[in-house]
C-alpha cells in the first residue's frame, strides 16, 4: 500500500468522539432516561467530531476559510451598483445580480439532500461565485453533516496526472475515488485549464459518474455561454457541446451579473 493511502486509512480509523468528553466519558454515547427507561445516544462530541473531520476532508483552500453566507454582505452603495448591473437581466440567459444568487446558495442548503440538483455559478472575476460556493458546502458539512469536497479544477487535473509517474506516492484511484462518490463536490474554475482529449475524457467520466450515481455537484466558471467579444470563447468552446449539455441536466445555471467586488479594496467575493 502506498504511503498517503495508508495515511488515509489510519485517520478513517481514528475515533469519531472525543476521548475525553466528561458526557460520555470519551464513548461516543450518552446516556439518557426516558419514561423510566435507560437508553443511549449519540453525545454531542460526537457531532462536534464528525463535523471538525468532515471540514478538514473537505479541503477547503485557506483563502476561502473565510467564506460563509453570513460574510457574503455588501454595503448601500454596492447594492446600488448591483441594482445598475441588474438592469436588464435576461432570464431566458439564467441572469440574476449578486443578492438572488446568494438566496439560490441559501435555498439550495434549506433543500438538500432533498434537492439532488447542482448548481453552476458563471460570471466573471469577482462577482462571488466562489465564495458563495464555498459558503454552501461549509453549511452542509456544519449544520448537516454532508460531506463535502473543493477541488480547483486545474490542481484536480495535475493531481491525476500526478498519479501516473512510478515515483508517485499516490495512485489514480486514490485521487479520483472521493471526487467520484463524495455526497457534494465543489469543483472550481471549470475551464480554466487548456483544452485536451484527455482533460475532456477524464471531466466527462467524472461527471457522468457522479451524474449517474445521483450525487451533487457544485461548479464554478468564469467562462460564459456567450462570447462577449471576439477574443473570448464559451465555456461549451472550452469543454465541449455533449459536456456542457450534461452540466444543463446536472445544474441549476445562474449566470451572476455584478461589479467586481475584488477592485473594491480586497473585498470578500471571489
Amino acid at each position: 500500500m502506498r504511503e498517503s493511502e495508508q495515511a488515509r486509512g489510519e485517520q478513517q480509523q481514528q475515533p469519531m468522539f472525543d476521548e475525553n468528553c466528561p458526557i460520555c466519558e470519551g464513548t461516543g454515547w450518552e446516556r439518557i432516561v426516558e419514561d423510566g427507561f435507560e437508553k443511549v445516544k449519540r453525545c454531542q462530541c460526537y457531532y462536534q467530531v464528525r463535523r471538525k473531520r468532515l471540514l478538514l476532508a473537505a479541503r477547503i483552500p485557506r483563502r476561502y476559510s473565510h467564506c460563509t453566507l453570513e460574510q457574503f454582505k455588501v454595503s448601500e452603495h454596492d447594492y446600488e451598483e448591483i441594482a445598475k448591473k441588474g438592469k436588464g437581466l435576461d432570464p431566458s440567459k439564467h441572469q440574476v445580480n449578486i443578492a438572488v444568487a446568494k438566496f439560490a446558495a441559501e435555498n439550495f442548503i434549506r433543500q438538500y439532500p432533498t434537492r439532488k440538483e447542482g448548481i453552476l455559478f458563471m460570471g466573471n472575476c469577482g462577482v462571488g461565485k466562489t465564495h458563495l460556493s464555498v459558503a454552501i458546502i461549509r453549511e452542509l458539512i456544519e449544520k448537516k453533516g454532508v460531506p463535502c469536497m473543493f477541488y480547483d479544477f486545474r490542481d484536480l487535473l495535475k493531481e491525476i496526472q500526478a498519479s501516473y509517474d512510478p515515483q508517485s506516492q499516490t495512485s489514480e484511484f486514490f485521487v479520483l475515488d472521493p471526487v467520484l462518490t463524495i455526497d457534494v463536490l465543489l469543483l472550481d474554475e471549470l475551464g480554466a485549464a487548456r483544452v485536451t482529449d484527455w482533460m475532456l475524457d477524464t471531466l466527462t467520466y467524472i461527471l457522468n459518474t457522479r451524474y449517474n450515481e445521483n450525487l451533487t455537484t457544485i461548479i464554478t466558471s468564469n467562462w460564459l455561454d456567450e462570447k462577449k467579444d471576439n477574443n473570448e470563447q464559451t465555456l461549451e468552446d472550452r469543454i465541449g457541446k455533449r459536456l456542457r449539455s450534461r452540466l444543463s441536466e446536472m445544474c441549476k445555471v445562474y449566470e451572476i451579473i455584478g461589479p467586481d467586488f475584488r477592485r473594491k479594496g480586497g473585498r470578500i467575493f471571489s
